[in-house]
């Protein structure tokens, strides 16, 4: 039976910290099986987890000093709360795994410890039915697994709040500017090219760092200002903060003198542009349904791209009028 530590090691911070600007992302990822922390006995309780590696050294990092079962699920490297959202934290996968580690054999009770994330992707009355094993929900977050266990496997109100606070929001956004690097350089280098050939070389490096503007701020002051930004739509805050981004690119590129199309067509495209990069953050934030989402592109998307075409033609206007 494979023994793990709960100290981290400076290799697993390394790792981590890669993982949070996408360097080797997928490839973050521990073998499923189970794993015991500490010298777990017969009676010592089975938590499961995500075999994402930082899902699982959050986890075993929590029970340092404990002796506990860690069954460890193929999610093929994607944390809890998405994987049961994609399925593959889910009961048929729960249940694999058991009968895989044999667990009935190990211990002499019958009770799973879960995420309350992982409730989504499981069915606890079939997990019972297939494999004898019921399930228990811990808490939100695995800092109050060691408060679980210590009271008796009783969840709290405050264990099933979950939070999005600053840092958690910020945590989230280096992977996002990885994820963007070559949009930017692709996009961004045809804009330039583009108005270069309307105008001049420097035209073109004033609009490719207008659009370079556009994005970081939907994708860096949209997601850290989101409670305090008006609207309840990602796409509405990304277009305020594209606003500001617009207000304050031109008056220090001096835009009074530009033409008036060109100005009308700045400020159709940075907000569209940062609405769009902030509206893609609805995947990373604890505030999103699937139905809200899928309702908000409705409607946001074609804005987008119809303020965009505008702002294009608002742009030959300038110049060949």
């Amino acid at each position: 039976m494979p023994r793990i530590a709960s100290e981290l090691s400076f290799c697993d911070h390394l790792g981590a910290c890669k993982a949070r600007w996408g360097l080797g992302r997928m490839d973050f990822i521990v073998p499923p099986g189970l794993y015991a922390v500490g010298h777990p006995s017969a009676v010592d309780p089975v938590v499961v987890t995500a075999n994402y590696k930082m899902t699982y050294d959050i986890i075993r990092r929590v029970l340092v000093g404990r002796n506990v079962w860690l069954l460890v699920l193929e999610t093929y490297g994607v944390n809890v709360w998405c994987a049961a959202g994609k399925g593959s934290f889910g009961t048929d996968e729960l249940v694999r795994r058991l009968k895989a580690a044999a667990l009935a054999g190990i211990v002499s009770h019958r009770r799973l410890i879960l995420p309350i994330l992982g409730a989504p992707g499981v069915s606890a009355h079939e997990v019972t039915r297939r494999s004898g094993f019921t399930v228990g929900y811990a808490a939100i977050r695995a800092d109050d697994l060691p408060e679980y266990l210590d009271n008796g496997m009783v969840t709290t109100p405050a264990m099933r709040e979950i939070t999005f606070t600053f840092y958690e929001r910020l945590v989230l956004i280096p992977v996002e500017i990885v994820l963007v690097l070559k949009s930017i350089v692709v996009i961004g280098g045809v804009a330039l090219l583009m108005v270069a050939l309307l105008g001049n070389i420097t035209a073109g490096f004033i609009a490719f760092i207008a659009y370079v503007g556009a994005v970081l701020s939907g994708i860096v002051l949209g997601p850290a200002l989101l409670p305090w930004l008006p609207g309840r739509s990602f796409a509405v805050k990304g277009a305020v903060v594209g606003l500001l981004w617009s207000s304050f690119f031109y008056f220090f590129a001096r835009g009074s003198g530009w033409h008036g199309a060109v100005i009308a067509a700045l400020f159709l495209a940075l907000p569209a542009l940062s609405a769009f990069y902030t509206l893609n953050f609805t995947g990373c934030s604890t505030y999103t349904s699937r139905s809200g989402v899928k309702k908000e592109m409705r409607i946001a998307i074609p804005t987008i791209g119809g303020a965009l075409i505008a702002s294009l033609i608002l742009l030959l206007a300038g110049r060949f009028l």
